[in-house]
């Protein structure tokens, strides 16, 4: 008798999270570039072929926390109150998710957290790869953008500076953090530069030239 749908499925997100969660393990001890995929296989007791099926690269082993949330910013736009403008939502969904210590705000000092920041941080071949991503997150909020009334310069331009605003405080916070910094004693200031950089992608430099 086969196995029912729901148990098959369930069984292969625990086996890719079992395979990630193992390599980032090996990559946190012994570095990227020193961990091959046959140790992470190996170590996670699978074939290479399951592996590359789950994970087509050895970057998406690190990478697929990241590849979650790149639609995010467009979710929080069609998703928001139908009376509430589009920055506005992406400024309080940021600030929510300071206030919560997303990881994904820079602004959560979780050991293991802050190491694997510094793993992808510290990698050329992750750093470029994250890259990507961002690109990713663009267009999808750049969609978002012209479906909500957005020519399409408009949107694309608002869009890429949202990621790249975004992107800049996450990297702030975790310098903070990384430099000793509690991610409770960083928040107020953590708070202000998004208030501020929402401030500026709303009016512009007209009261700052």
């Amino acid at each position: 008798m086969s196995e029912p749908v729901g148990l098959r499925e369930r069984k292969k997100v625990r086996l890719r999270e079992t395979i990630a969660e193992t390599a980032i393990r090996m990559f946190l001890e012994s570095g990227f570039d020193r961990v091959s995929i046959t140790d992470i296989a190996r170590a996670a007791e699978v074939s290479r072929r399951t592996l590359f099926a789950y994970f087509p690269t050895k970057e998406d082993l690190v990478l697929q926390r990241f590849a979650d949330h790149e639609d995010e910013p467009a979710r929080t736009v069609r998703n928001r109150r139908t009376d509430q403008p589009p920055l506005d939502a992406l400024r309080e969904a940021r600030l929510a998710a300071l206030s919560r210590r997303d990881p994904n705000t820079g602004l959560n000092d979780d050991p293991e957290i802050l190491a694997f920041l510094r793993l992808v941080r510290g990698t050329e071949a992750l750093a470029a790869r994250l890259m990507r991503y961002s690109a990713r997150g663009k267009d999808t909020l750049a969609d978002a953008l012209r479906e909500n009334g957005f020519d399409a310069l408009t949107a694309r331009l608002t869009a890429a500076q949202v990621i790249v605003v975004q992107d800049e405080l996450a990297r702030m916070n975790h310098t903070c953090l990384a430099e000793g910094q509690s991610a409770d004693d960083r928040y107020p200031e953590a708070v202000r530069a998004t208030e501020l950089a929402f401030d500026l992608l709303r009016d512009g430099l007209r009261d700052r030239s």
